[in-house]
């Protein structure tokens, strides 16, 4: 480790956990997280595990702390790179407030600096938690609860005669899934490719994995050429006590290549028979089904975090994206946890490319860190960080030509949860 990363001794030994040891990460997690998986989910997530990217605390021979990071290729805005997907993160309860979350952090942001890896991301289990190591919140996503009796689109919703549904079972149909995934992964920044075992974890079906609903059910849209869109869903089937049908539709995902074939799948989950009800806990914020509907207001649509983004190296992270209006602007950046990233930076971009690189010119904007991860997959302006004091502009229309920049069409989400 270099000078400028030098930090001070952890309060317990950190290491990367030996294959071996995998037992210990489970009962750490099942322990923090209060919850218990069965040996069917430990071992998928296992496949998907690299241990030389997890890190543990030790306690004696006891595993205190974890933190991991999956090897993503995640669409920003622009096109794919590779992003740390930061995953496993615990601590166990007898060990919390004494330090060990946050040499975890540190110590990982130290190796993913080591590696070149200059963007991660993460889910987080609580939205107070990672904004103290520089992660800022990039993404939201949208969860509707739709009572199917007022789903009706606009009567100029698209719609195509060559298209036809199908109903199958989603694992007999898992490469018509893939090739549509494979379309749309590109177009929307903070999607990333699925690797083979995560496919098997989208498609699980057994007990844990319906968790009290049905089976898991697919409907496909396609056509002469193949599939342009899908639907997983599970149902919750049931019946008032004047035995009125007041089944659930509890949408897992939907994907599609074209606005018909999108609709299409759509109507068939709404229309789904003895249903009264669609419930979507996670969709885009921008998902086209606002406009799709006759009365938007009846998708009871609520919004919260989804996806956030860490800049680990300011020059590299922010040549790697695109950016949607040229910019030309000095940053200050605050970043006490990377020192590395401290200083001044000059972003000159445009909407064919981008440098930043050190400079000694005056700044234009200052900002934290936690600001750029927030604004770096083009879903958050950062105008309104400059009102909670996150963010100065030193030049006047500095910030808000930064903001424009960095937007992105369109807005960005995860999909799944890693």
């Amino acid at each position: 480790m270099s000078e400028e990363r030098h930090r001070p001794a952890p309060p317990y030994p950190i290491r990367p956990l030996a294959e071996d040891e995998w037992h210990r990460l489970v009962e750490l997690d099942e322990e923090a997280f209060s919850t218990t998986h069965p040996p069917e989910l430990h071992e998928l997530a296992k496949q998907m595990l690299e241990f030389d990217r997890t890190l543990g605390a030790f306690d004696g021979d006891l595993l205190v702390g974890a933190a991991a990071a999956y090897s993503l290729t995640m669409t920003v805005p622009g096109g794919p790179i590779p992003v740390a997907g930061v995953t496993w993160v615990a601590v166990l309860g007898s060990h919390r407030r004494r330090g060990v979350l946050r040499s975890l952090m540190l110590r990982q942001l130290d190796d993913l600096h080591e590696r070149g890896e200059p963007v991660a991301a993460l889910y987080a289990s609580e939205a107070a938690i990672y904004g103290r190591f520089g992660y800022g919140r990039a993404a939201d996503t949208m969860f509707f609860r739709i009572p199917t009796h007022r789903s009706a689109f606009r009567p100029d919703a698209p719609a195509d005669p060559n298209l036809r549904l199908r109903i199958a079972r989603p694992a007999e149909v898992r490469p018509a899934l893939e090739k549509v995934f494979g379309e749309v992964v590109t177009t929307r920044p903070g999607l990333y490719a699925r690797c083979a075992s995560r496919w098997q974890g989208v498609l699980r079906d057994d007990e844990h994995a319906r968790g009290g609903l049905g089976p898991l059910r697919c409907v496909l849209a396609e056509d002469d050429g193949g599939p342009r869109g899908y639907a997983l869903f599970r149902v919750k089937p049931g019946f008032t006590e004047w035995d009125v049908p007041d089944g659930e539709v509890r949408l897992k995902e939907l994907f599609a290549v074209d606005p018909a074939a999108y609709a299409a799948v759509w109507r068939a989950v709404l229309d789904r028979d003895l249903c009264a009800r669609v419930v979507a806990p996670h969709r885009p914020v921008d998902d086209p089904l606002l406009h799709l509907l006759a009365e938007p207001r009846h998708l009871n649509a609520g919004m919260r975090d989804d996806l956030w983004v860490r800049i680990v190296d300011v020059g590299p992270a922010l040549t790697a994206r695109r950016y949607a209006a040229p910019v030309d602007v000095v940053l200050e950046v605050r970043d006490p946890v990377c020192p590395w990233n401290e200083g001044r930076w000059r972003l000159a971009a445009d909407t064919a490319g981008a440098t930043c690189e050190r400079t000694t010119d005056p700044a234009d904007v200052e900002l934290s860190v936690n600001v750029l991860g927030s604004g770096y997959l083009g879903g958050q302006p950062l105008t309104p960080y400059a009102a909670v004091g996150a963010a100065r502009e030193l030049r006047p229309g500095a910030l808000a030509a930064l903001s424009a920049a960095m937007s992105w069409e369109p807005r960005p989400w995860g999909g799944l949860i890693f």
